[in-house]
Order: C-alpha cells, then sequence, then structure tokens
C-alpha cells in the first residue's frame, strides 16, 4: 500500500511538472528577428505581427533588429538559432533569394539552413519617375532617353538587388546605356527623385505608393501578371512588351532547419487566423501588399521557383557574385 502511494505521489509530480513546463514553454518570449532598422517598412510589418501572434501563440514575441547588409546579417543569426520554434525571421525575397545569388560567401543558405514557415503577402517592384521628368508614361520615358543620346541613370535602392537587374534588362531591350545609380535604401533615392535630382527610379509599390498617390512621383510599370490593386492605373512590364516578370516578390517568414513540423504547423496556423482579421489585411494593403495566406509547402515552392527565376535573369546579365 505505501509502495503505491509512492508510486500515485510520482505520477502527481511529473504531470505537475509537465504542467509547469507547458506554461513556462507557452509563457517564453519568441523572438522574430529582422534584417532592417526600425521605422521602415519592414519593421513596421514585423511589428504588427509581433502584437497580433501574442494571442494565437500564448507567447510574447519580441521583434530583434539585426539590420545591416540586405538582412544578411540577420540571415546569418537566423542559421545559428536553436530549431526549436523560440526563433523566427521575417524577411522579404531580397535577403533569401538575391543575396546568395549575388555574394559568394553569404554566411548561410537557405535551401540548407532555413525552413519556409509560411508567406503572407506578395508586391511588385516597378519604375517610376520624379515630377520634373517630361515623360508621362514607361514608352515616354523611353523615348525621352533616346533624345537625351540613349543614356540615363536610374535610381535603385542598393546594388545587386532586383532593381538593378531590372534597370539592366530594360536597357538591353530597348537598347539603351541606363546606369543603375545605387542609394543607400529607398527613403534617400526617393528624396533625389523628389527633388528632381534623378529622373527615374526603381524600387517596389511599398516605397512608392504615398508619394504616387499624392502626383509627386508617378508609377509607369510594374512587375507582376496583372495590374495591381494598389495602383490599378499602372500598365505591368508584359502590358507593355516586356516579358519575364510575372512573378511577384514575395514576404513570409523563416525558421532554423530541423524545427519540427508540428511547430512550423502552428505558426503557419497563427499568421492563418491573424490575415482573417479586416484591420491586418487593411493595414497591410495600404502599405501595397498583396495580402495572402501562403500555407508552408505552396510557399516553399513560391520560394524555390522565383530564386530560380532570377538565378537565370541574373546570370544573363553577366553579373558576377561579389
Amino acid at each position: 500500500m505505501k509502495l503505491l502511494k509512492i508510486f500515485f505521489a510520482n505520477i502527481l509530480c511529473i504531470s505537475l511538472l509537465g504542467i509547469v513546463n507547458i506554461a513556462h514553454s507557452q509563457q517564453q518570449s519568441i523572438k522574430l528577428l529582422v534584417g532592417f532598422p526600425p521605422g521602415g517598412g519592414t519593421d513596421a510589418i514585423a511589428r504588427l505581427f509581433a502584437e497580433k501572434l501574442k494571442e494565437p501563440l500564448g507567447s510574447n514575441v519580441v521583434v530583434e533588429n539585426k539590420a545591416g547588409a540586405g538582412g544578411q546579417i540577420a540571415a546569418q543569426a537566423l542559421k545559428m538559432s536553436p530549431a526549436d520554434g523560440s526563433v523566427l525571421f521575417l524577411s522579404h525575397d531580397h535577403t533569401i533569394s538575391i543575396l546568395p545569388l549575388v555574394v559568394k560567401n553569404p554566411g548561410f543558405s537557405p535551401a540548407t539552413d532555413f525552413v519556409p514557415v509560411v508567406g503572407f503577402a506578395t508586391f511588385a517592384n516597378g519604375i517610376a519617375l520624379s515630377s520634373g521628368s517630361p515623360a508621362k508614361s514607361f514608352n515616354d520615358y523611353i523615348k525621352w532617353v533616346r533624345t537625351q543620346g540613349g543614356k540615363g541613370n536610374v535610381g535603385i535602392p542598393a546594388p545587386a538587388s532586383i532593381p538593378e537587374f531590372l534597370v539592366h534588362v530594360i536597357g538591353e531591350k530597348y537598347k539603351l546605356d541606363l546606369q543603375a545609380a545605387p542609394y543607400r535604401g529607398s527613403a534617400p533615392m526617393i528624396a533625389d527623385m523628389l527633388g528632381n535630382q534623378i529622373p527615374a527610379g526603381v524600387a517596389g509599390v511599398p516605397d512608392f505608393l504615398e508619394n504616387h498617390k499624392s502626383g509627386k512621383i508617378r508609377m509607369v510599370a510594374l512587375m507582376g501578371e496583372k495590374r495591381q490593386a494598389a495602383m490599378p492605373e499602372v500598365p505591368t512590364f508584359s502590358e507593355l512588351g516586356l516579358a519575364g516578370f510575372e512573378e511577384l516578390a514575395y514576404y513570409g517568414f523563416f525558421a532554423p532547419a530541423g524545427t519540427p513540423s508540428q511547430v512550423i504547423e502552428r505558426y503557419s496556423e497563427a499568421v492563418a487566423k491573424i490575415l482573417s482579421q479586416p484591420d491586418v489585411r487593411d493595414h497591410l494593403s495600404t502599405m501595397g501588399l498583396n495580402v495572402e495566406y501562403i500555407p508552408t509547402k505552396t510557399f516553399g515552392n513560391m520560394v524555390r521557383s522565383y530564386t530560380q527565376s532570377w538565378s537565370q535573369i541574373i546570370k544573363n546579365s553577366g553579373f558576377q557574385a561579389q
């Protein structure tokens, strides 16, 4: 009888310990890595999700900005993080798909070091003109550059980025000498466009949306299979005869390789719940994003397809990884 009491007492202790551990696990903060500084668009998106994820996950989510090198520092930090669901990385396409194609030793390999968790939005890159430009459309811009001896400078937010390769392809297609002028981010580039210091720039809809709506900058062509809801008046490059830019850039969450599938599923379901909230969808849409829940497998396929497409474009441009 005494042995039986001891046995049940031990079972009770083990059960209580399990409950304590579960409660502790639920209360433990989840770190959300961001590869860009506070105040930017990606940071704002991360802080929205950090706040909204608290309820479905039952844990605090803390944004940690590891800015620098186009997200490279944050990606390296994710690689070194434990694969237990305690660390996530919110990123767009540049860090995951483009950096490994343009940097010889980025310090991480998305295919082997990360696992796609869930996607939540896509967005289009495109070309915009300063208000001082005499051109009113993309075709007008091409004609205007030809009147300038076929030469022109086009601002880009960063070197070795999709905007740079888009400038290269446009130049090749229309036999123009277009030079990509790199800036340290879209903000200083747009400032120069507003001051008519540079006639054109390439970046994403989220970067240009506010100034486009106010008429200070005119977007004249966008990537994608169809026109963007945020700018329905702006044609796609395909409509204008420039094919090959139908795939949109993506936003999503990534975890360290080896993270258990049940943890990945839990995060994916939590994001699905958040995206069903009208205020969240509206907030992201006003930033120029196409909001959609992209399940784990679909998101993984999207990332691989996007990476392969741009690998070929970058190879055709003659760019050498540095």
